[in-house]
């Protein structure tokens, strides 16, 4: 029992010789919608006029379309199966052709059910299609919450709270097969998503804790879920392949999230921490405390009292602080200089920053500095600036040697306007210290 693409034009005669009376029924399907997931086809018959209704006649036409898999059905057990467009002449005396993707191919000869009837007719066949495009839309959300782990390193937050999200989710029927035996069954008419769609929202709702769980430990914040769909989508895939991908052949195109929201309680808790975290830096403390000082002071000369009483709370207030302004920014300044490499600390090339004559971290020796000129500062430089004063290198201690053909001077420090061994001038790339 095997399909047969069907031919135009001089083909046609052939396949004509091979099935003395095809095309006797023709069946097909329409344009499945998003709410109609399997459809039972539909015959208009040509040249059999008393077939039965559950009989497919030798020689048939099944026409299947763009985004539909078609599947035989004989006495209850699936015999043949198609997924590419096209149209096909249904043959009893082949095997089954199997006209789709490998994948579904080897799934589907694993369960494959094969009969032999020596030609005659079974009882009960059909012809059903399964709908596999994407199904959009299906809208879900959290009545509950769900808990949820917010980390963040930066400023060593850790705690737990809870979510509330809502948004969509999209489907697809991805092994038609599966879920023809263990879902939808022998359908007289249409299988509907409605049909299914409170089961799959109640294991989805499930799946949601386990996969909130892996993002969290991904240190993905709540607030940037919706940036995150794809790694969900993954997620929750795996988590639901026993039920969704090898029971019924369901699984998940994509997740959604239009909105997640946390107790205001924590919101406020995670906002209070991660700002006060902030003030850790002395410099931003003190950018908080006179900006609070100038608002303070706002209010001291408008004090209903007078300024002076406003003026004398605010000095009391900024006494039992404990800290100023100035105090935090020379606290700033002291950090910021002792995270300053020491003037005689050089670079490894691992990227340790040294101060001694090995690498602390590969024990790599510190390159050897090339002989330099000593400024007033007490600085050794190899360049015609100090690097550390700016001040101008010393005329005398400048000295050339030719960089063609390494001739130098007597007097190295007045060379010559032209090298008299090559002829070349003399000029800045002949300084050699």
């Amino acid at each position: 029992m095997g399909l047969i693409r069907s031919v135009i034009g001089a083909g046609v005669s052939s396949v004509t010789s091979t099935l003395n009376d095809q095309w006797k029924e023709y069946f097909y399907c329409e344009a499945l919608p998003n709410n109609v997931l399997v459809a039972k086809g539909r015959k208009k018959n040509t040249k059999n006029n008393k077939g039965s209704d559950n009989i497919i006649s030798n020689g048939s036409k099944i026409a299947v379309a763009d985004g539909q898999c078609m599947l035989i059905v004989d006495n209850g057990k699936v015999v043949d199966a198609c997924a590419m467009a096209g149209e096909y002449i249904y043959d009893m005396s082949t095997e089954p052709s199997l006209f789709m993707d490998d994948g579904l191919k080897a799934v589907f000869k694993n369960g494959l059910g094969r009969f032999a009837y020596g030609g005659e007719a079974a009882k009960d066949q059909r012809i059903y299609f399964f709908n596999t495009k994407e199904i959009t839309g299906n809208k879900y959300g959290t009545v509950q919450p769900i808990p949820f782990r917010v980390v963040d390193t930066n400023v060593g937050l850790d705690i737990d709270t809870s979510v509330k999200c809502f948004g969509e989710y999209s489907f697809r029927i991805a092994n038609p097969i599966l879920f023809y035996t263990n879902v939808c069954g022998n359908v007289n008419d249409t299988y509907l998503t409605s049909q299914i769609e409170s089961q799959l929202k109640s294991e989805l709702l499930t799946a949601l804790q386990p996969a909130f769980a892996k993002i969290s430990e991904m240190g993905i914040r709540y607030s940037a879920l919706p940036g995150h769909t794809t790694e969900l989508s993954e997620i929750l895939n795996t988590i639901l392949t026993e039920k969704w991908k090898d029971l019924r052949g369901l699984e998940i195109v994509s997740f959604g999230v239009s909105s997640v929201k946390v107790p205001e309680e924590d919101e406020k808790m995670i906002k209070e921490l991660q700002r006060n975290a902030a003030f850790r830096n002395p410099n931003m403390a003190a950018a908080q405390l006179v900006g609070a000082q100038s608002s303070a002071m706002q209010s001291a000369a408008a004090n209903a009292n007078g300024a002076a009483m406003g003026f004398m709370g605010m000095n009391m207030a900024g006494a039992a602080g404990g800290f100023d302004a100035q105090s935090l920014f020379a606290m700033g300044q002291q950090q910021a200089a002792a995270q300053k490499p020491a003037a005689d600390s050089w670079t490894c090339t691992c990227g340790a920053v040294n101060t001694g004559k090995f690498c602390k971290e590969c024990g790599t020796k510190k390159p050897e500095q090339a002989a330099g000129w000593t400024c007033s500062c007490g600085a050794v430089n190899q360049g015609r600036f100090c690097s550390e004063c700016g001040a101008k290198k010393p005329a005398g201690a400048i000295q050339y040697k030719c960089d063609k053909c390494g001739w130098a001077p007597k007097d190295p420090t007045k060379p010559p306007k032209f090298c008299p061994e090559c002829g070349d001038p003399f000029g800045d790339e002949d300084i050699v210290s």
